[in-house]
């Protein structure tokens, strides 16, 4: 298969189950909002070292958040139920709630219980006993007073079951037509739903693989196959021709949003100086999503 010329290997992406919630923070205007949200996901771009993984989903118009403000959904994602809460407190407490005229919403209502996470009934005790509740439509909002006015919070953030580390590798004449096309894949996959890229710009330079050939308590380290300095000095995986590689990284709801973001973007990749599009996988040991570039292009 091949699309505008360039090869489509017949491989596989393979993910891991994340657990994700949905942050809508809202402002007095849409600047308010996104310099709260760039903070929020800040060093988040892998368990590895973050410990959360977390994007920009999407800017929010005034008739799609419950205040009728501006806003932007964040996707925030950690490997297991219990750390999603902490590091959320966490990060909310020292960005959301800090940053003038934002409120923040739970972008999940429709999660029931077990599965909701009381970020905002643990922010509240910031309020230092002069924080107030209100329920509205079955939910509980708290409002904590600080020196600007004050800050609303919802109760109760729903969780769900996502999917962290779908991926595909741009293999590239150059440097500069990788960059191209990793720009182009990116402009492409932002702002659809239920996806984010996690990673600077979206794109990784440094692609891992699991483990270490040489230092034994390294959990991560160059993805050296794809390494085109080392294709005479590893067993390399680089064709000929190709002299820069580089990944995209997707984060999602569900399967069936990375999949269409992963067509989007591989789509945009295809153009002048790409050689090939494949994907890092572990031989299907470690994840349970398997994306199959050829059947999403297909």
């Amino acid at each position: 298969m091949n699309i505008n010329g360039v090869a489509i290997e017949d491989t596989f992406a393979e993910a891991f189950t994340m657990r994700v919630a949905r942050i809508v923070i809202t402002g007095r205007t849409a600047k308010w909002a996104r310099e709260a949200a760039v903070k929020l996901t800040g060093f988040a771009t892998s368990v590895i070292g973050c410990k959360c993984e977390a994007g920009i989903e999407r800017g929010l118009a005034e008739q799609e958040t419950p205040d009728g403000r501006p806003g932007v959904s964040v996707l925030f994602l950690t490997m297991d139920k219990e750390s999603l809460p902490q590091q959320l407190i966490v990060r909310l407490g020292q960005t959301v709630l800090t940053c003038p005229t934002t409120a923040c919403f739970d972008g999940l209502p429709d999660v029931p219980p077990p599965d909701r996470l009381a970020v905002g009934k643990a922010l509240r005790v910031f309020g230092d006993g002069f924080q107030a509740s209100k329920v509205i439509g079955g939910k509980r909002y708290w409002r904590l007073p600080v020196m600007e006015g004050e800050f609303l919070v919802e109760e109760t953030f729903g969780m769900l079951k996502g999917v962290g580390g779908g991926n595909f590798l741009i293999l590239a004449a150059d440097a500069d037509a990788a960059l191209a096309a990793a720009e182009a894949a990116v402009e492409a996959m932002t702002d659809l739903r239920g996806v984010i890229l996690p990673f600077p710009g979206g794109v990784v330079r440094s692609g891992s693989k699991v483990g270490s050939k040489r230092y034994k308590n390294m959990v991560a380290t160059t993805n050296d196959p794809f390494d085109p300095t080392l294709r005479a000095v590893t067993e390399s995986q680089v064709p000929e021709g190709v002299n820069s590689v580089l990944e995209i990284v997707l984060d999602g709801t569900d399967p069936s949003s990375i999949e269409a973001a992963m067509r989007a973007g591989i789509r945009a990749a295809c153009r002048p100086g790409v050689k090939a599009i494949t994907a890092a996988n572990f031989g299907g040991k470690l994840g349970p999503h398997h994306f199959h570039l050829r059947k999403i292009m297909a």
